[in-house]
């Protein structure tokens, strides 16, 4: 049975161990965990205002990771959202779980609008954001205050 849980401490390593491989052998993503500081401080970056970052958990290991930037004026960027390879598709509902959780904690904090970038490389992810009511748009339509990671070539929005 997969649980969703608010990430705490005791995620840190397991986090990363989900993060890593993904970005790094699944996708040839040349990045560390040195250029990725949010992941080395979840809560000061993550949990904080509207902010949120939860972790799918199967029989208490993380699974899957998805984190909700506060970028001001009652938005948010949507970012780090990755299941491993073992627990995708539908038959384990892992991601539209952790979005589940997301979109609900967006509605009780009063935000109006999730902003997402992704690569071109995460074509299921594409199908799956498209399919969950994200529409795609241009980066010049994107927040000021959004943060465009160096991979992101790709944009979308939804309101929760």
């Amino acid at each position: 049975m997969i649980e969703i849980a608010p990430y705490s401490p005791a995620h840190a390593d397991g986090v990363v161990d989900v993060i890593l491989p993904i970005q790094q052998s699944e996708f040839g993503i040349p990045i560390t965990l040195e250029g990725q500081p949010d992941l080395r401080n979840i809560p000061g970056f993550y949990q904080q205002g509207r902010g949120n970052f939860w972790v799918a958990l199967d029989d208490g290991l993380p699974v899957g990771t998805i984190g909700l930037l506060d970028i001001g004026a009652n938005q948010a960027a949507l970012r780090k959202m990755f299941v491993k390879a073992s627990h995708r598709g539908g038959g384990h509902g892992v991601a539209r779980h952790l979005l589940e959780t997301l979109l609900e904690w967006c509605r009780t904090c009063d935000v109006h609008d999730v902003f997402l970038g992704t690569t071109a490389k995460f074509l299921a992810a594409h199908r799956f954001y498209e399919k969950s009511g994200f529409r795609e748009i241009a980066r010049a339509d994107l927040p000021a205050s959004f943060p465009v990671m160096a991979v992101d070539s790709k944009f979308y929005c939804r309101a929760p």
